[in-house]
């Protein structure tokens, strides 16, 4: 697997947040071939999408993030996995720059997501304090790392943001498309994935065109603050912050889109947080053409029962 040299955040609400809580006593769905799979996710207060693992052996906890181009670990949890350094014939990078920042990628030997187990993985090691913090806050269990397009794309993989259910291939050789994923009565629309495994989908906010990263990681959606200040929208003060990976705190405020399109889907008076994203989207994209305005996150892909293929690099969405 392609290690990208940026990982964008896994972004954190630092004070009160919604209680959407974890179901964990929902049953895994059943699927009728063996060559997939399907496990069930959890919702965290954070609105993070979690999934249950094994690290060389060792239960973990990882938040699911399609903002993620390369799965992660907690640093503080490198030794507790037995994480193992790049070895010195290995044409794997030994540090990655994230957010401008420099970390370490690791070796998990082991790393099994149900019935699927991979090999020699490598996960670049993060600071997680932030997501800590809140999951301390709220009386919850720490991520252990993240889940990212790394694995996502290579497995095929189909997630279901509203029922919370993560369809992956055993085996990636196998002919064909996941099994029994419903798409009647929800609008389409292509995403497109850059070099990097980031995902875009195009929009229109008020009728400016706009492009959008697909971000499960992201607690909300976030635009980029010169791009409302450029729509003239008002915008409301908040006492929160968000932060990211090698980033520090920001400010949050909030603005309401009258007219909020993701390609054919339109919702009508959409509230968004708004935040300098500078350092979290990379390069020139903020100046691209059309720019990419923001994340489109968590909050907006379950309450609108997003479904994200990344087999067929598709996004579907349904009132």
């Amino acid at each position: 697997m392609t290690l990208a040299a940026a990982l964008p955040a896994f972004a954190v609400l630092l004070g009160a947040a919604p209680a959407f809580g974890a179901d964990r006593s929902r049953p895994q769905p059943a699927l009728e071939r063996p060559d997939f799979q399907a496990l069930p996710l959890e919702r965290s207060s954070q609105n993070h999408l979690l999934v249950r693992a094994e690290i060389n052996g060792k239960p973990a906890l990882l938040g699911v993030d399609t903002g993620a181009p390369v799965s992660a670990i907690a640093a503080s949890r490198r030794t507790h996995f037995g994480m193992s350094a790049i070895p010195g014939t290995s044409k794997l990078p030994l540090r990655l720059k994230i957010n401008g920042g420099f970390n370490r990628v690791t070796i998990a030997h082991r790393l099994r997501l149900g019935a699927l187990t991979l090999i020699d993985e490598p996960m670049v090691a993060i600071d997680l304090s932030g997501p800590a913090r809140a999951a301390h806050d709220f009386h919850e269990q720490e991520l252990d790392g993240i889940l990212g397009a790394d694995i996502l794309f290579p497995t095929q993989a189909v997630l279901d943001c509203k029922q919370q259910v993560l369809f992956m291939k055993v085996d990636p050789d196998v002919p064909g498309t996941v099994p029994g994923v419903n798409h009647r009565g929800w609008k389409n629309m292509p995403i497109r994935v850059t070099k990097g495994w980031n995902l875009y989908v195009d929009s229109k906010l008020n009728g400016k065109a706009a492009q959008l990263m697909i971000d499960t990681g992201a607690f909300t959606t976030l635009i980029h603050r010169p791009f409302v200040r450029e729509m003239r929208l008002a915008v409301r003060d908040t006492p929160y912050t968000s932060g990211a990976v090698n980033l520090e705190e920001r400010g949050l405020q909030l603005a309401t889109i009258r007219r909020f399109s993701v390609g054919p889907f339109l919702v009508k008076g959409k509230e968004v947080g708004v935040m300098d994203l500078q350092g979290l989207i990379h390069g020139d994209l903020l100046k691209s053409a059309p720019p990419v305005a923001g994340l489109l996150g968590s909050e907006f892909l379950r309450r609108n029962h997003a479904i994200i293929d990344f087999g067929t690099r598709t996004l579907y969405l349904k009132l």
